[in-house]
C-alpha cells in the first residue's frame, strides 16, 4: 500500500505541475497580448496626433491661400473696371510708339 500511495502522490504531483504550467503559460500570454495592444494603441494614437496636426496646417495653408486668390481676383476685377471706365483712349501717351515701333530705341 505505500508504494501505491507513493505512486499516487508523484501521479498528482506530475498532474499539479502540468496544469499549473498551462495556467501560468495562458496567465503570460494575456499578459503579452495586453502589453502589446497596448503599446501599438499608444503608438497609433500618436501617429494619428501627429497626422491631425498635419492636417490642420494643411487646411490652414489652404484657407490662407484662398484668401491670397480672392485677393488677387479682387485686384483683377478692379484693373477690368478701371480699363472699362478708361475707355480706349490711352491715359498717357508713348512718343516711341507713335510712330509704329513695337520697340523702343
Amino acid at each position: 500500500m505505500n508504494h501505491d500511495a507513493e505512486v499516487l502522490t508523484v501521479i498528482f504531483i506530475f498532474v499539479g505541475s502540468i496544469v499549473s504550467i498551462g495556467c501560468l503559460t495562458g496567465i503570460l500570454t494575456t499578459w503579452i497580448k495586453y502589453r502589446a495592444k497596448r503599446v501599438v494603441s499608444t503608438d497609433l494614437t500618436a501617429r494619428l496626433g501627429e497626422i491631425s496636426d498635419r492636417m490642420a496646417k494643411l487646411d490652414n495653408a489652404v484657407d490662407a491661400m484662398a484668401v491670397e486668390v480672392e485677393r488677387i481676383s479682387e485686384g483683377q476685377r478692379f484693373v477690368t473696371k478701371v480699363l472699362a471706365e478708361r475707355g480706349s483712349t490711352p491715359a498717357i501717351g508713348d512718343p516711341a510708339r507713335a510712330g509704329g515701333s513695337a520697340q523702343r530705341h
